[in-house]
């Protein structure tokens, strides 16, 4: 029986062929769109899975409250790890991670310049699972001086694998073993590193400092429960003294939460968004459901053609059920084709859309066996869902009207269809207006006066030492070239959200009070501010002629000054801190800069003092203004300056226009990525209207003839054959708009300045989707009203 119903349905698909490539076209375009979205949500839902005591790892995070000042920190301090391990029965290991293990690695002659290296505790491997190529998981980090290679940068060093064991290594001249190797870090892990060296025996830098990233392996998942409420006394047991009062909470996140849904203060790397996890996960379902619904509009609208057929078929004896299951099959039979050409458009879009999403996705991400698996469940599923409701429609008929052509009143069907093609619209003019929100952001984001000019700066890190100590040579060189414009030197890179922070305005004991205010604080030297073309607001820059400036002097910002609630800052003196002797050290107010951003745009302008540097080792951060001309040449001329003060390692540049791009590229990303599916859930809706339209105008073809014979002109006809679907697409706009206005207001307020939402913007899109379903329908009312009537009503 099976076997006679896909025979009638594969008759069916080759007899009327146009309305099988509109079905099975649509279908195979909107499970390729499923199908690569999932793919990327998947991955995304994976990160960190693949550890074997992922839900008994967390990390230890801080939040805290104080003086109008707010911390919520990725990292903590040090001791944090030894401590919780020992106040908890519940934690069962407890390791640290110091980002900062990057240098230069020397083997013989090979030099090979490394920053993903990461410090870490001898039981990293006993919380997180990598495969070890040679070596002992369990002894690797025990000794000091001791480093874990990855596969990729064993071979870089050694050639392969093999010979790398029990090697001797300099990592900044420094003596290390290797004492292991292990596979390549997956692609689905919060760590990217290259290698993993061994923290010092006794490492710690005060319960002050926080700059490591601390994970515990629980006993059990639900232990953190306890952790977390024992915060306050954690906190007034070891952070009270040396912090002082404030409010604080200690996190444990669990480890595969991490990826997307934690957005903290000096992460470890750049993390995703669970939200846009679920807007692509929607859209997913939704472009599906265009699809689908092309086939139930498409195959309803066309009951009159097969309304014989059916009588037939239930004269001879056919029950209700098997008709229901010959149109089952039907559709089943689409969708079965649909997904094997949906297979094809993946694998060959798939290297595009990685490009586009920045990910490595293979078809056959979950294997071979489960991949076919659950796409054949999936198209078998999507196949019966396509089917269900034409199948009880149709064989729903009587079968003495059915025999009569006649269908009874059509009133409900013809709404349910309506409503499905305003559904369709819907969905297509919400994500168009969503695409030029997203847009009009990023653009906005992208070109926003930061209060500096960021075009024509670039920046490095200057990280050789003794280089740091020869800073006025270097820029005495480099002024030389008429290309380079000004330089000057900070602490931190501004543009990668890095800035550290620190009170101000504290009490005569040292202490933070009721008068003091959390800021952050730059590192600045005296031709900084030019050199990024700050402006001042009041007073002075820094001299190198007032020799006071250096230990006695700090610079401010207006939103410093504004929170303070002061008139006049010239002048006036703070306290900003405590010497390494316990005294209070003051400084005078000798300048206000416009506020100027050092982080993304989502977030506001910081409160922030900037001073100059205690020693040679805070200037790290070189950042030099070039022309506009050449620029290429400049580079060169400026690394060959630099060289001769650091002959060991090679300056890379980044230019600050390019840094602050960065910020925004998981934006950037996601925006393309429904830009992308907007054109396709468009081209999948439109493919619909022209199957709709070419069905109504082969309905209607001898109204048309009499109409072209009585004088109708071919706008006439097309406007008859298209207006019902033009007011379905306006009802669509005004339904859509309050829905994408609503959405993108959540999506903006993740940005501290954003664009507004016009009205204008849900107009053009409403514009753009009446005018291309306008041409999509336009196109066969053209062809159904140029025929010769003559054809049409040659049996009349």
């Amino acid at each position: 029986m099976l076997r006679n119903y896909i025979k009638i349905a594969w008759r069916n698909l080759i007899k009327h062929k146009v309305f099988s490539f509109i079905n099975i076209f649509g279908l195979a375009t909107g499970i390729a769109a499923f199908w690569l979205i999932s793919l990327y949500v998947v991955d995304e839902w994976s990160y960190d899975r693949y550890n074997l005591k992922s839900d008994r790892i967390f990390r230890v995070v801080q939040h805290g409250t104080w003086n109008g000042g707010k911390f919520n920190l990725a990292v903590t301090s040090p001791p944090y790890a030894p401590a919780l391990k020992n106040d908890y029965a519940e934690v069962e290991d407890a390791i640290r991670i110091d980002a900062e293990g990057g240098g230069k690695i020397t083997y013989g002659e090979k030099q090979i310049n490394e920053g993903a290296m990461l410090f870490t505790d001898k039981g990293f491997f006993n919380l997180f699972t990598h495969h070890f190529l040679s070596g002992d998981p369990n002894t690797a980090l025990t000794k000091p001086q001791s480093i874990v290679l990855t596969k990729t940068l064993a071979e870089k060093l050694f050639g392969n694998t093999a010979d790398a064991l029990d090697k001797t290594i300099l990592i900044e001249n420094n003596p290390s073993t290797v004492t292991g190797v292990i596979d390549d870090v997956p692609a689905n892990s919060q760590f990217t590193f290259s290698a993993l060296r061994s923290l010092p025996d006794g490492y710690t830098d005060g319960w002050a400092n926080s700059h490591v990233y601390t994970y515990l392996l629980l006993k059990n998942h639900d232990d953190f429960k306890k952790i977390q409420a024992g915060s306050d006394v954690f906190f007034n047991k070891y952070l009270k003294g040396p912090l002082g009062a404030m409010q604080y909470r200690m996190e444990l996140q669990p480890l595969t939460s991490i990826h997307l849904n934690s957005n903290l203060d000096y992460e470890l790397g750049s993390n995703g968004n669970i939200t846009y996890v679920y807007v692509f996960g929607i859209v997913a379902l939704l472009i599906l459901a265009i699809a689908v619904i092309n086939y139930v509009n498409l195959t309803t609208a066309r009951s009159s053609i097969r309304i014989k057929e059916i009588g037939v078929r239930k004269v001879i004896g056919s029950s209700k059920k098997q008709l229901i299951m010959m149109f089952f099959a039907e559709s089943v039979l689409f969708t079965v084709i649909a997904a094997l050409i949906a297979s094809v458009i993946v694998q060959f879009l798939l290297p595009y859309f990685n490009r586009l999403s920045g990910k490595n996705l293979v078809l056959l991400q979950f294997g071979f066996s489960k991949t076919v698996v659950i796409f054949g469940l999936f198209a078998l599923l999507t196949g019966v869902l396509s089917g269900l409701y034409p199948a009880l429609f149709l064989s729903g008929f009587r079968t003495i009207a059915a025999m009569k052509g006649q269908m009874g009143s059509q009133v409900a069907t013809i709404v349910f269809r309506k409503s499905l093609v305003v559904f369709q619209f819907v969905i297509t003019i919400v994500m168009i207006a969503g695409s030029c929100i997203i847009y009009r952001q990023l653009h906005y984001v992208m070109n926003k006066d930061l209060g500096f000019n960021k075009a024509q700066t670039l920046t490095f890190h200057i990280s050789d030492k003794s280089a740091r100590t020869k800073i006025a040579a270097i820029k005495s060189q480099l002024l030389q070239n008429p290309a380079v414009e000004a330089v000057g030197i900070a602490g931190n890179p501004i543009g990668n959200n890095d800035i550290g922070s620190s009170n101000f305005n504290i009490g005569a004991d040292g202490k933070a009070n009721s008068e003091s205010k959390m800021v952050e604080n730059l590192i600045i030297d005296e031709d900084f501010i030019p050199t990024l073309q700050v402006k001042l607001a009041k007073g002075r820059n820094f001299s190198s002629d007032m020799s006071t400036d250096r230990l006695e002097s700090i610079i401010v910002n207006q939103t410093l000054v504004n929170e303070m609630g002061w008139k006049d800052a010239i002048g006036r003196s703070v306290r900003v801190g405590v010497d390494d002797k316990g005294n209070v050290i003051s400084r005078k107010i000798i300048g206000v800069v416009k506020d100027f951003n050092t982080y993304s745009l989502q977030h506001k302008v910081a409160p922030m003092m900037l001073y100059l540097p205690f020693t040679a080792n805070d200037e790290d951060n070189m950042y030099i203004r070039v022309g506009k001309n050449n620029i290429p040449a400049t580079l060169d001329y400026i690394s060959k300056v630099y060289g001769r003060f650091d002959i060991e390692n090679k300056v890379e540049f980044h230019f600050l226009d390019q840094n602050f791009a960065k910020q925004y590229q998981s934006e950037q990303k996601q925006g393309n990525i429904l830009l992308i599916f907007t054109i396709l859930a468009i081209s999948i809706a439109c493919l619909g209207l022209f199957g709709l339209v070419t069905f109504t105008a082969e309905q209607r073809v001898k109204e048309i003839g009499i109409r072209k014979v009585l004088g109708a002109s071919v706008t006439s006809i097309v406007t008859l054959l298209s207006k019902d679907l033009m007011k379905l697409v306006v009802i669509a706009t005004l339904i859509a708009s309050p829905l994408a206005w609503y959405g993108m207001s959540k999506w903006l307020q993740s940005f501290a300045y954003r664009v507004d939402i016009n009205w204008w913007i849900f107009a053009v899109a409403g514009v753009l989707a009446v005018i291309v379903a306008f041409v999509t329908v336009s196109v066969q009312s053209v062809r159904a009203a140029n025929a010769n009537p003559a054809k049409s009503l040659k049996s009349e």
